[in-house]
């Protein structure tokens, strides 16, 4: 497995609870979730490199 970038992240609360129910809901953890939702914003807006693109996994896969 590819090592991981760990950054820390400020972010207002109400912002990390609707991720953790998002996460959830997706039986993610919410670490997974912004991952998952930063995936998806660069993959939308065409800047997802192909090499890496796990977009596609299924869940409990990622």
């Amino acid at each position: 497995m590819a090592k991981r970038k760990q950054y820390p992240l400020r972010i207002d609360p109400s912002v990390w609870e609707a991720i953790e129910r998002w996460a959830a809901d997706e039986m993610r953890s919410a670490n997974g979730q912004v991952e998952w939702i930063l995936r998806d914003a660069l993959r939308r807006a065409g800047r997802l490199p192909a090499q890496g693109d796990r977009t596609q996994r299924p869940r409990g896969e990622e």
